[in-house]
């Protein structure tokens, strides 16, 4: 099963354009930076994509929603 669900990010976010560009753009920044905002060994997700989902998940991020 994959975590975070794409129906519970759907309560974070308001679109999956919106959920897929905030989630490129972090894992875009962990590559760079490698600056992780859990400690590494806490995500369930190797890959930065997975993270990236996973920190909004848990309101790490935080996206606009534009009117």
């Amino acid at each position: 099963m994959i975590y975070p669900s794409i129906d519970k990010l759907l309560t974070i976010v308001d679109s999956k354009y919106t959920l897929v560009y905030a989630a490129a753009n972090r894992s875009k920044q962990m590559i760079k930076n490698n600056y992780f905002q859990k400690p590494v060994n806490e995500y369930k997700s190797y890959k930065t994509i997975g993270r990236a989902l996973e920190e909004v998940y848990d309101n790490l991020i935080h996206v606009d929603k534009r009117q």
